[in-house]
């Protein structure tokens, strides 16, 4: 089995690959004891790590002592060109995604979205070679921001059939916050595919299935791409 880690923002994931690249497993987890536990079964012939936080490198020498073991860098060897003016200060959860996106449509160009912690866009172009995108916040960001930056207005939670025209301070925030990130994706893409002829859009993140019947483009959905990407890039260099 093939072990990928990635460490967002907000949570810690795992998943196991077979050798022809099936999901095996996906798990969560908190404590490198508690994900030790969970491999248990399963016996893991290298481990790729990922993640936006600080403590990478010692969550790799962990688990170095278990398996084969490599921390994902933006300098590693990659299935796709990187043509970013600062590789260095890219995440590597957007270039996972890139790869991930890539190897699912390799003869096309890609506009990727992750729509997590944060709303990213990526594009890969069918020539293998990544160009950049965006950043903006997302969902959730968007609604805590609102609930910690005005003294009123309150913490309201996602629902994906709110109504544009908010009829009460709840209703308002939601059609603010869904149907404006709504507008924003399909504008995005709008213009993307004034740019790059024959354009893929795929769609991920933990937001992706709040967010994927609302846009009025054609897109792919794809809820594991990173871990996918993170895949590809660990055999590529294992």
């Amino acid at each position: 089995m093939y072990l990928v880690i990635d460490i967002g923002n907000t949570l810690k994931k795992a998943a196991l690959f077979q050798e022809d690249g099936c999901l095996e497993k996906q798990f969560y987890w908190d404590e490198v004891d508690s994900l030790l536990d969970l491999l248990i079964p399963y016996e893991v012939q290298s481990c790729l790590v990922s993640t936006v936080r600080d403590d990478g490198p010692m969550l790799a020498d962990i688990l170095k002592r278990h398996f084969p073991t490599l921390l994902f860098t933006a300098d590693m060897p990659l299935p796709i060109v990187l043509r970013y003016d600062t590789p260095c200060t890219l995440g590597t959860d957007r270039i996972a995604c890139a790869v991930g996106a890539h190897s699912l449509f390799p003869d096309r160009n890609v506009l990727a979205i992750q729509a997590g912690t944060c709303l990213v866009a990526d594009v890969v172009t069918a020539n293998a070679e990544y160009l950049g995108g965006s950043i903006a916040p997302g969902v959730r960001m968007r609604f805590a921001a609102l609930a910690q930056g005005t003294a009123h207005l309150p913490l309201v939670q996602p629902q994906p059939d709110s109504e544009v025209i908010g009829k009460s301070t709840e209703t308002s925030i939601l059609s603010g916050v869904i149907h404006g990130i709504r507008f924003e994706i399909d504008g995005m893409i709008d213009h993307y595919n004034t740019l790059f002829p024959e354009l893929q859009i795929i769609l991920t993140g933990g937001d992706m299935p709040l967010l994927k019947d609302l846009i009025k483009n054609r897109i792919f959905a794809a809820p594991n791409l990173v871990l996918s990407g993170l895949y590809r890039i660990l055999r590529y260099n294992a």
